[in-house]
């Protein structure tokens, strides 16, 4: 049983955001690895791409961080130079730079530092799923999967909780640029020229910018060194010490990544629960300590691949699948794709709550840019499966879901449930 149907004929335009809107265009993904694993995909408007769609290929060249470069972009739209230079984060970074830059925050994000907000996360949990329950229907994702990660932001940021919707609005109008519920400066329907140089070609970058300087400013009159952003900002083990820019667009990052992962993963296990007979059922009456916990939380973030693909650049010219990729082209890493391949998952379009191994690729995994936030969003996950299964006895749809028009972060946006407590 697959639990959404992508409408696609099995020839889907990749470079399309318009692709996406029923969810990733697996029939494609499928075709694609099966005939044309190294695929060129035309973009109009642009330089076209190279398409890595085989988990294996993905992996391995997720590796090769000589050959294929993060530092020209990420996404795979063009960019000029000062574009790159003015908007990337530590992501668009190679080693040895990006190491130093990771380096400073890695311990904030490690996995003993992240198990000491077990119980805050808990607490959270409970307060969250207390309050929607507390009416039979609603839009699960506004409700449930939204607030988690936003609440969990302001505690890392160090932010006002009064300010979370602000925030994490700002960051959905920046990595969810395409659509046009998230933004006034939809990325490819709207002159956005005049923020060319700002994170995500958005306005809502200078708008983060501001508000970060005036929380910095607040935190150094108050003498508090606590957080990842007092992190960031400590000179290196050279000395160095990250530009204003560099800390705009990292600050901008947390913002926007910081919820999407964590949110669309909850989101698509809700939409599993309300469409594959017997799923939530496995959860209920499950010791905390189970081991199914962790494989079942993994599931959900394999299952949604927030993160659709990153795109690299070749540095050098080299061969793959009878193919020759020049020096310069764009070669995008479908995470999405990989997560669904036949030969690295049993029944992958089926939610399997206790696959192992889980060779997953939505964390970025086999390379220097495993996301860096993984530790953190597979507990957020686990912990709300937790409360969840124990409230909830049954789950329905109460209407139509939708999914964000993005071919580069998948999620639903929007996803109307009926609940039946336990």
């Amino acid at each position: 049983m697959t639990i959404w149907h992508p409408t696609d004929d099995g020839h889907a335009d990749l470079s399309s955001h318009d692709s996406f809107t029923a969810g990733a265009p697996h029939n494609t993904f499928a075709r694609l690895r099966r005939e044309d694993p190294l695929a060129w995909c035309d973009f109009p408007g642009a330089k076209g791409f190279w398409s890595v769609t085989r988990h294996a290929d993905i992996l391995a060249l997720n590796r090769e961080v000589e050959m294929l470069s993060s530092a020209h972009g990420i996404r795979l739209e063009d960019q000029t130079e000062e574009e790159v230079i003015a908007r990337r984060t530590f992501q668009e970074t190679d080693p040895p730079e990006h190491s130093r830059t990771r380096l400073l925050v890695a311990k904030a994000f490690s996995k003993p530092m992240v198990a000491l907000f077990e119980e805050q996360i808990r607490a959270l949990c409970r307060e969250i799923l207390d309050r929607a329950l507390a009416q039979p229907e609603f839009c699960a994702v506004k409700q449930i999967a939204r607030q988690l990660p936003m609440r969990m932001l302001g505690r890392i940021l160090g932010t006002p909780d009064e300010d979370l919707d602000w925030l994490v609005a700002r960051g959905d109008a920046l990595i969810a640029n395409t659509d046009a519920e998230f933004t006034t400066h939809v990325l490819d329907k709207a002159d956005t020229e005049a923020y060319r140089l700002m994170p995500f070609r958005s306005p809502a970058g200078a708008e983060l910018y501001d508000y970060a300087q005036r929380l910095m400013a607040d935190k150094r009159a108050r003498g508090d060194t606590s957080g990842v952003l007092h992190l960031i900002t400590q000179p290196d083990m050279a000395g160095n010490v990250i530009s204003d820019t560099e800390f705009r667009n990292f600050f901008c990052l947390l913002v926007a990544a910081g919820n999407d992962t964590t949110r669309y993963s909850i989101a698509a296990a809700l939409h599993a629960f309300a469409h594959q007979d017997g799923l939530l059922a496995q959860l209920q009456g499950v010791p905390t300590a189970a081991p199914l916990w962790d494989t079942a939380a993994d599931e959900f973030i394999r299952w949604a691949s927030p993160a659709m693909y990153f795109r690299r650049t070749a540095m050098r010219d080299f061969e793959l699948h009878g193919k020759t990729v020049r020096r310069g082209d764009k070669v995008a890493f479908w995470f999405v794709s990989g997560n669904r391949d036949e030969t690295a998952f049993d029944q992958p379009m089926r939610v399997n709550l206790q696959r192992s191994p889980n060779r997953h690729l939505a964390f970025g995994q086999g390379g220097p840019h495993v996301c860096l936030g993984m530790w953190l969003a597979r507990l957020e996950v686990r912990v709300l499966l937790q409360e969840f299964a124990a409230r909830v006895r049954r789950v329905e749809p109460a209407g139509a879901h939708e999914f964000l028009r993005s071919n580069f972060v998948g999620g639903i946006k929007r996803l109307p449930l009926r609940f039946t407590l336990q």
